[in-house]
């Protein structure tokens, strides 16, 4: 080997300057990898409890332990989504940090959430296994669109254009929780779908707001814990949880509505 050759090696080997820089992980880059891990490790739980419903001739059946796990640790995923950009922004971002938050939200609550409406409702015959794979396709292509639009397109005041795709994976998620299988279901999934794509505004979580977001986060979790840990107290904690889920997203846009007429109002006064 020249020395030319041993130059370059230990130039690609080692990478001096602004790209060695880029592949520095900063602690808001830890958070986004623990994002991604959590979707991964959601995914994998579900799996593994459909292969052995399977092996031991139940057909696909998820145990609710597996189920809930699997939210929880969604849950925790969107703990570290929301905290990222606040470390970021309180010490320091690496050149890649954007392109790993995107990458680690298209795990969490882009795939992870689209496999549990295929395990939802992809094995019954209350629905068609095709109107189950479009929903669950739906929701994917539109988390994709909604965090590529997010990363090229800044709103005026802002704030999120369309749902955020983490509250729209845990929309999603209540909706599989709350009901059975069925048409009006896999609606409303596509309703979550469109409301990440469209121009409908939601505020960003900062300040006063990443607080109640985060305690949100907390209650749903300890809704979720309680749900396993007493299984003969029923439904009612994830129930709740799921409805007020659901009641959030539907308040929000409404909310936005309202103040932006309240603003145009006062404009012309």
């Amino acid at each position: 080997m020249t020395a030319a050759d041993a130059s370059g090696w230990q130039g690609q080997d080692e990478p001096q300057g602004p790209v060695g820089k880029a592949f520095r992980l900063s602690a808001a880059d830890s958070l986004s990898l623990g994002n991604a891990l959590c979707g991964f490790l959601a995914v994998c739980l579900l799996a593994s409890s459909a292969i052995e419903s399977l092996k031991d001739g139940k057909g696909l059946i998820v145990a609710p332990g597996f189920f809930a796990t699997a939210v929880v640790l969604l849950l925790i995923g969107a703990t570290c989504d929301l905290f990222d950009g606040l470390v970021a922004r309180r010490f320091r971002a690496s050149a890649m940090g954007a392109e790993l938050d995107n990458l680690a939200d298209v795990i969490s609550f882009g795939f992870a959430p689209a496999f549990m409406i295929v395990i939802w409702g992809g094995f019954t015959d209350k629905v068609e296994l095709w109107a189950v794979i479009g929903a669950a396709a739906a929701v994917l292509i539109a988390g994709v669109v909604r965090l590529a639009r997010f990363a090229c397109v800044k709103t005026k005041s802002g704030d999120f254009m369309g749902l955020p795709i983490p509250m729209g994976a845990m929309t999603v998620i209540s909706i599989v929780m709350l009901f059975q299988p069925s048409y009006p279901a896999l609606i409303a999934l596509l309703g979550v779908a469109w409301l990440m794509v469209s121009r409908i505004e939601y505020p960003k979580p900062k300040g006063q707001l990443a607080a109640v977001v985060l305690g949100w986060i907390m209650v749903n979790v300890a809704f979720l814990t309680f749900w396993v840990a007493f299984p003969e107290g029923g439904d009612l904690p994830i129930k709740v949880g799921a409805s007020m889920q659901i009641a959030l997203v539907a308040a929000i846009p409404l909310r936005m509505l309202f103040y932006k007429r309240e603003q145009r109002k006062a404009s012309k006064v």
